[in-house]
């Protein structure tokens, strides 16, 4: 068996009621690492083209990577992918929290779902097993309530759970995927997967731990970050993701009014700072890390009440409830916040639909009759919250509208409301404004999960002089200005990117401060490779080629590469960082990506010789 995993993927058909178990030779490990390298896999070998997202065709995989499992900081994440309802193509979706750990621990490095269950059902994870038990009176209740109920009903609360809510249930396309109440795998509707499987949840208990090719390299490394993150991540601890957003208002690159603006008059209002000295109640972690980076909050006054058992708001949920929708009132992102992880939806995609609305509203596209009486305009704190609830929960009307995803919601809106959906190939942005960064445009153009900031680039890191020895170690020496898209920036995007990817294999934390040379050192007592920086960035390079093949098998073609129009416009009021995308040099340097990547240059195909490279040449069976 490898060391520092399990050896074991999980195959479940919810038709047929039944369950096996594969075990996978070592070289399958190497190859694809775990995460999005496992999902791509399963993806492309067992969905059939054209099958319907919501349909029993579709797999919906839960899959750990090396680090996951293993006591080392970072370890606690893990990845859920499917054919995604929001976009129709490659979906994933990544998450902290316990759960991915309990999985691996309890036996099980995968789970790969397919059909669907006569009536609603859970599977739970233990000692190597799994049982497919009846779930249908968990169907309906909140994710805090599903998660009491099943520990209760197997007499262990160290039992983690992922779980839907409500959303999930009613097939909301933002709908997410919820690990131990506060964790969330937001993107790409996955929740959605998950509930017309009418699988409410997986829970697992594991008394592991995983056996490591040498576990005192792994303690070692383990100390190491102990001794040293408050030097190199204090701030993550204080203040959270969110502690930037006062800096990114300043530099005119925060997303605000429906990605209107670069700048937002009540930044200092909702950022992380004031959020610790206001309603932060508690920091939390996750499994192995000791940078406690998550928020806790809790509000209790006449306007809103806040339970802290769900956690608090990151930078992507304050962004995308506060700034983006001109609101300023922290109760109320924090109480938004609060609906989207009880009711199971993505943070991210909710707000973005809410600011939609807000705009097409301020614009005379949606009349109050339209939003059954809600004044929707920007800044209205106690009208987003009740235009979240609505959507997760769908109900009629522009809930249930919007509750469709931007694509689908704008269409059936019309009178130009798709100007104003700002999203790639259906995936709404998330906080990042890509005007004042046109390496992070590019990967937004490319992402085959539709506009993604986690594996993205940061032009940022390209624009100073000297560049950092870990730009140079990847043979990166020129600095480029951030809004500037050239030749040297889009070879800097190609190889920082492939190595980003890595980090949805190996199921480690980006937030986590190791080094490149440190993540390989990991894997080595992990398991026992005598790997380097090279192979590693090639499985990161394997499982982005993977996904881009998907979406070309279902129909995604050059055409679907390419920018909202706001991003081709500057902000309304200016801003101190701001220049337009040209859609002309996107598309220039786009042809310049493929060919980096070794895809044809005009098609984004990915060229056979390019395949064997990698050793997917089997993945040509699947191109277009």
């Amino acid at each position: 068996m490898v060391k520092g995993y399990a050896g074991r993927i999980l195959h479940v058909d919810l038709s047929a009621n039944k369950t096996w178990v594969e075990e996978p030779p070592e070289t399958f490990y190497r190859r694809y690492l775990g995460g999005n390298g496992f999902i791509a896999y399963y993806l492309l070998n067992e969905v059939p083209k054209g099958a319907d997202p919501l349909g029993p065709e579709n797999r919906l995989i839960f899959a750990n990577g090396t680090f996951t499992g293993n006591p080392i900081a970072g370890a606690g994440r893990s990845m859920v992918g499917a054919k995604s309802p929001l976009t129709g193509g490659y979906g994933e979706a990544d998450v902290g929290g316990f759960f991915g750990a309990e999985m691996k621990l309890a036996g099980f490095d995968a789970i790969v779902v397919k059909g669907v269950a006569e009536s609603p059902v859970y599977l739970y994870l233990h000692d190597g097993e799994a049982e497919i038990r009846p779930a249908d009176h968990l169907w309906g209740m909140t994710t805090l309530d599903t998660q009491n109920a099943i520990q209760s009903e197997l007499g262990d609360s160290r039992v983690r759970l992922a779980m839907i809510g409500p959303a999930g249930e009613k097939l909301v396309r933002t709908a997410c995927v919820i690990n131990d109440l506060r964790h969330a795998a937001g993107r790409c509707g996955i929740g959605a997967v998950m509930g017309s499987k009418k699988l409410k949840a997986v829970a697992a208990r594991g008394r592991g731990p995983v056996e490591v090719a040498n576990p005192e390299k792994l303690r070692e490394l383990a100390r190491w970050m102990v001794e040293h993150w408050k030097e190199k991540a204090w701030n993550l601890h204080d203040t959270g993701t969110d502690g930037g957003l006062i800096d990114l208002h300043e530099a005119g690159q925060l997303p605000t009014r429906n990605f209107q603006d670069g700048q937002f008059e009540g930044a200092q209002k909702i950022t992380g700072t004031t959020m610790r000295d206001t309603i932060l109640t508690g920091r939390e972690g996750c499994y192995a890390c000791p940078i406690r980076c998550k928020r806790v909050v809790k509000v209790d006054d006449a306007d809103y009440k806040v339970d802290p058992i769900y956690g608090g708001p990151e930078y992507e949920t304050v962004g995308s409830f506060g700034s983006n929708c001109g609101v300023d009132d922290l109760r109320a992102i924090a109480k938004a916040h609060e609906l989207c992880n009880a009711y199971g939806a993505d943070t991210i995609s909710t707000g973005m639909a809410v600011s939609f609305a807000m705009e097409c509203y301020e614009k005379g596209i949606l009349t109050k009759e339209d939003t059954g009486g809600l004044d929707l305009r920007f800044g209205n704190g106690e009208a987003m919250v009740e235009l979240t609830r609505r959507i997760c929960l769908r109900e009629p009307g522009l809930g249930d509208l919007l509750a469709e995803g931007p694509v689908i919601a704008a269409k059936k809106i019309g009178k130009g409301a798709e100007a104003y959906a700002i999203h790639v190939k259906g995936q709404p942005f998330p906080m990042h404004e890509c005007r004042t960064r046109h390496g992070q445009a590019l990967g937004y153009a490319v992402s085959p999960t539709g506009a993604d900031h986690m594996h993205n680039f940061w032009d940022g890191s390209l624009d100073k002089e000297p560049l950092s020895e870990e730009m140079r170690s990847l043979g990166i020496y020129t600095p480029v200005p951030q809004t500037v898209l050239n030749a040297d920036k889009v070879r800097a995007y190609t190889f920082v990117v492939n190595w980003q990817w890595l980090h949805n294999h190996l199921g480690n934390c980006m937030f986590v401060p190791w080094t490149r040379d440190q993540m390989v050192d990991i894997v080595r007592a992990l398991t026992g490779w005598e790997t380097n920086q090279w192979e590693m960035m090639k499985a990161g390079e394997r499982g982005v080629t993977l996904a881009r093949i998907f979406n070309l098998r279902e129909g995604f073609t050059r055409k679907d590469d390419v920018l909202p129009w706001r991003m081709n416009t500057p902000f309304v009021s200016g801003s101190v960082n701001e220049k337009p995308v040209d859609p002309e040099v996107l598309d220039e340097h786009l042809s310049l990506f493929y060919g980096m990547m070794g895809w044809d240059e005009t098609t984004g195909v990915p060229k056979l010789a390019t395949l064997h490279e990698l050793d997917i040449a089997w993945a040509a069976a699947h191109l277009p």
